[in-house]
Order: C-alpha cells, then structure tokens, then sequence
C-alpha cells in the first residue's frame, strides 16, 4: 500500500472511531428502543446514525453484506478455509449450506489481527422473498451453533467490521441433535432406512431400524416426558417420549421390554428400554425401530438426527503466503468453479495470464475474486505468483493507472509518456501491471507501447 492511501485510511479510521463515540453516547432512538437487533444490524444502524451510510466507504459495507447474501458459494460440509480480510475494501463472505432437518450446524471462526476485530457471523434460511434470518454468532463472534429445523438451503455470512485487517480461518460443520439411541452402537450400525417400503409397498417405513443383541439397552435420545408406554400389535413393546424443546415426540418400538413409565421425567441416555423383536417384528432379529414424529407435521426422517459424520475437516493445503495477494492463471486455460471441487460446475473459462485477487483457500483450492469482482475457486496448480513480470513495456503515450478492468474504473494514477510498466497479467482488453513507484492497477488495451 503506498503512503497517501495509508494515511487516507488511518484519517477515515480515527474519524469512524470519533463519529461511533459520539453516536453511542447519544439517546437511544425509539428503534433501538422497541426492535431487538442482532449485533450485526446495531452496527449497521450506527453506520446510518452517523451519517456514514451516505458516504462512499459506508456505503461499501452495507452493499457488501446484501451482495454476500445474494450470491454465495456453496460448499460441502465438513469445510475449512482460511483467508484474509483487508481493510482496503469492505468485504463479506458467503456461505451455501444445503442442510437437513435435525443437523445442528457448528461455525467456529479463528482471526488474528494486530487491532481488536470485531467479525459479525450470521445464519439465514433461503426464502422466496427475502433470506430469513435465524441465529447471530456469540458475542464474541467467534462461535455459532444451529439446529436445523427445516430441508431449506441456508447461508452463513460473514462481515468484519470497517477499517480491519486480519487473517482468518472458519471451520464449518454439523452434528446430530440427538444421541443416539441404542447403547454401543453410532449411525452406521442403521440398516433399514427411512422411506423402504413395507407391507409389499403399501406403506413407506417411517423411521430407521438399529440391530443389536437382545436385551441391548435403548437409551433416551434426548430429555423429555415419557407420554406413553403400551403394547401394539405392529410396534409390540413400544415408548413414546415428548421431547418438548423440538415440538416432536420419539417413538421406540419392538422392544424386549420396557424400562420407564408413564409420566416419567427422562434425562438423555437414560435407560427406557431393551432390544428386543416384538409385535410385527416376530421372527426378524432383534432391533429397535425409532421414529420421529414433529408436533403438526407428522413423520420425519430420523437419520440427520442421528448421524454422526466420520469425515474429518479437510486441511488447507496451498501456499498461504499467496492470500491477500495477486496471482495469475498459469496454464493455457484454466477453469474456475463454484465450489473448491473438481466436480463443481465451473463457473467460467479463464485464459492463461489472468489476474486473481486471492482471498481465501480451502483445501487445494483458492479462493480469488476475478477482475469483474465475481467470487470463484481455482485449484492452487493453476495459478502462479506475479511477483515475476511477463515482461516489461514503455508507455509511448500518458495512459491512466486505473483501479480496476473497467472503463467506468477511477483512476489511481496518470502514467507521463515514457514511464516503465512490469506486465503481470491481462483480462477482457485490459492489462494489469506494475508502475516503477510500485502501484499495481491497470491500463486499457490500444496505447502505444514500446520493449523496454
């Protein structure tokens, strides 16, 4: 960064930091006053208090967290990735989840930053309207956990403060919400699953089946009431518990015998029964059928519930010494995706010399913003540093440095006739280079050059 945009930023920030005290010692407005607000929005209404939200920098911000919501990268969980915040340009980050009804999602977010930073987490459903917001990240916005209560894609957003610069590295996974039920066994002793037909097809099953020895104690998958324990002729020995806090109720059927009443308090992995082969079970092995049936919408599938995913978080495997900085396509073409996967659908062709602002990595893949300001993934064999110029070239005539690869792009500098320019790259009729005061920006295609 060079020396007039460093100290135009350190006057922003103390002017930023003058404008919030005094906001924050003002009366509360009836908004604050009436509205609970996430931490995410009060920093938001304090931009607009101060009038910032008028001002180019403000503006920035808020139209970087809309943009994080609208055009999001999809990820497979579990995911890892690390990056960098730069205090440069307001940046927002996010994150498509397609989760399942009874995963809990688990957000940990690590930053190192020579300031104290403040990063605002939060969790949206997808919705035909506008996305819904769901939960914020703790107060120190470092941790998030949520449980999922509907099949809907979600999206994780994730925003710093203005004027902070700071390395991070997010973790996202999920886990089940509820224990499992049968004592000594996990989610890959299930064999018959949700949906297998019953009865020649004319009945769908409706939960999972867990073998195990008989007399295997069954276990309570979560706290609850018992509301029911009684005898049937297809679930034979069976208890129903009410788990109050998810509005649903689990159902354990075909047990050798049962272990609680009625009206009895349960606490998670109590003892409520034994595994056995009763009602319309007789003649199978034994095993636990156990259900899950939502209070106004009946059965649902237990699995996301219950699995516990052995996958472990994949690590970052690029040079991290590349993040925050520019890199170039080094290949002849090279393919940049939606997700940090070969079998993600490539979001475009790129030709070899493209220049990358790499923001980020997960796995062996970075993360870069194109030229056009798109978010994609490229795999880190593709691209190369452009610490060495392409070649060097003389301006026959003045040309502006400009900030980005756009006409409508303003002008960082105005290079006389005459002056040396390092080539690191080229996209859509513009090249990117390096002026001898060390400025990186870009020059329209068409002027007079001349070797070096």
């Amino acid at each position: 960064m060079i020396p007039i945009k460093r100290n135009r930023l350190n006057f922003l920030f103390y002017f930023l930091l003058l404008v919030f005290a005094a906001s924050c010692g003002a009366p509360q407005t009836l908004r604050s006053v009436f509205k609970e607000q996430t931490p995410y929005e009060s920093y938001a209404a304090k931009l607009k208090d101060a009038k910032l939200d008028q001002t180019a920098l403000g503006q920035d911000w808020l139209q970087a967290g809309e943009k994080a919501l609208q055009d999001s990268i999809t990820i497979t969980l579990p995911y890892k990735e690390t990056g960098y915040f730069s205090a440069d340009k307001p940046k927002a980050l996010g994150y498509r989840i397609d989760a399942k009804r009874g995963e809990r999602l688990v957000v940990n977010l690590e930053v190192k930053a020579r300031q104290a930073m403040q990063v605002f987490m939060d969790m949206f459903e997808e919705t035909d309207a506008a996305p819904k917001h769901l939960a914020s990240s703790d107060t120190t916005g470092s941790y998030l956990v949520y449980e999922i209560e509907d099949d809907k894609v979600h999206v994780l957003r994730v925003q710093p403060e203005l004027l902070r610069s700071g390395q991070y590295t997010l973790t996202i996974k999920t886990e089940p919400t509820l224990a499992f039920p049968v004592e000594g066994k996990t989610s890959r002793n299930i064999s018959s699953i949700w949906g297998d037909p019953r009865d020649n097809g004319a009945r769908s099953h409706e939960g999972i089946d867990i073998f195990a020895k008989r007399g295997t104690p069954v276990l309570a998958s979560s706290a609850g009431i018992v509301s029911r324990v009684n005898t049937t002729p297809r679930g034979g020995k069976v208890v129903w518990l009410a788990d109050y806090n998810r509005r649903q109720n689990l159902y354990y059927a075909h047990l050798d015998s049962q272990a609680v009443t009625a009206g009895q308090r349960i606490q998670t992995g109590d003892t409520i029964g034994f595994i056995g082969n009763t009602g319309n079970a007789k003649g199978t092995n034994p095993h636990l059928h156990f259900g899950i049936y939502r209070y106004g919408h009946g059965a649902t599938n237990p699995y996301p519930y219950l699995h516990a995913s052995n996958a472990p978080v994949p690590p970052v495997q690029v040079d991290a010494g590349k993040i925050g900085n520019w890199v170039r396509v080094v290949a002849k073409a090279a393919n940049v995706r939606q997700q940090p996967s070969i079998k993600s659908k490539v979001y475009r062709q790129l030709p070899q010399h493209t220049p990358l602002m790499v923001t980020g990595a997960a796995a062996s893949w970075y993360r870069v913003t194109l030229p056009n300001g798109a978010d994609a993934y490229i795999a880190s064999s593709l691209v190369e540093a452009t610490t060495k110029p392409i070649k060097y070239e003389r301006l026959a005539t003045s040309t502006d440095l400009l900030e980005d690869a756009s006409i409508n792009a303003p002008a960082k500098d105005s290079l006389g006739a005459g002056t040396s320019i390092a080539v690191l790259g080229s996209f859509n009729g513009y090249t990117f280079v390096q002026a001898e005061n060390g400025t990186l920006g870009w020059v329209q295609d068409g002027r007079e050059l001349g070797e070096r």
